[in-house]
């Protein structure tokens, strides 16, 4: 299990390293569609100044930027990710913030000599193949009575952004999603999200849902940024199909975007968000 989730890792931070840019051009600098939540999960983290938070897998900083405006100059705030690449880039963007730090870290491994007031943690957790380590370290980081906060997808279903492609996508292509991947719907339900939570020694646990809204544009536009914006490796899975197989799983992604679709062709998908809160008590 060990060997899996280190080849995991070091796949996964490899993909990370190589999309982190367009990653931050596309999602993290802009406030749509889920993103919406990083303004939500601030508010209920009720973050003061003079708060030490710590923001796990902070990829190019934008939730971490956000927490930095709330804790003034009295405050600290460190953001961790193990890509080298996000980490630039977030310390590009931060660079004029004192109070503000962005480390290289394992989620299920990192130490500070100081604890923590508060940690968040948006969109990582169903990334993490030990989840269960990665929040019982969070948990030793924390203060007592400290919280954390969380943000993570909602379920496949309740996600059609990505499910109308991924569900194609592992049709067509078998090898799509590499052995060794953790479930990443696996956290993508309030109960299954709190069930986890709580069994790394939380309490006070409240989980809201959020239903954003966003539009990739018209189905061309959609599938067009599906194939500039996805790894390498995938772009050579999909690139080794046959012309009329590639067609195939093409429009077997447009039928999915029907139920999705307006009249006037844009595509306007729901997307579920979910947004836990807990206590180190």
């Amino acid at each position: 299990m060990k060997v899996i989730n280190s080849e995991y890792k070091k796949r996964n931070m490899k993909i990370w390293n190589e999309v982190a840019p367009r990653y931050h051009k596309r999602w993290a600098s802009v406030n749509k569609g889920p993103f919406q939540s990083t303004k939500k999960l601030i508010e209920l983290m009720k973050i003061n100044e003079k708060n030490l938070v710590l923001d796990v897998a902070c990829g190019t900083g934008v939730v971490t930027k956000q927490i930095q405006k709330k804790v003034g100059k009295s405050g600290q705030v460190v953001g961790i990710d193990t890509s080298t690449t996000a980490i630039k880039i977030a310390k590009k963007e931060n660079k004029k913030n004192k109070n503000l730090d962005f480390l290289n870290a394992d989620a299920e491994n990192f130490s500070f000599s100081k604890k923590f007031d508060i940690v968040t943690c948006q969109y990582a957790l169903f990334f993490f193949p030990n989840a269960q380590k990665a929040l019982k370290n969070i948990k030793n980081n924390l203060k007592k009575s400290g919280s954390i906060g969380i943000s993570v997808h909602g379920s496949n279903e309740n996600v059609p952004f990505f499910s109308s492609i991924l569900d194609s996508a592992t049709k067509y292509i078998p090898d799509y999603i590499p052995p060794g991947t953790p479930n990443l719907d696996r956290f993508g339900t309030k109960s299954a999200l709190k069930i986890e939570v709580r069994k790394a020694g939380f309490s006070n646990i409240v989980t809201k849902e959020f239903i954003f809204k966003y539009s990739p544009g018209k189905f061309e536009d959609y599938w067009k940024n599906y194939i500039k914006y996805i790894a390498k490796p995938l772009k050579e899975k999909l690139n080794a199909l046959e012309y009329s197989k590639r067609k195939e799983f093409k429009n077997s992604v447009k039928e999915k975007t029907l139920q999705y679709t307006k009249r006037n062709g844009d595509i306007i998908f729901p997307w579920q968000v979910l947004i836990l809160t807990a206590k180190n008590n």
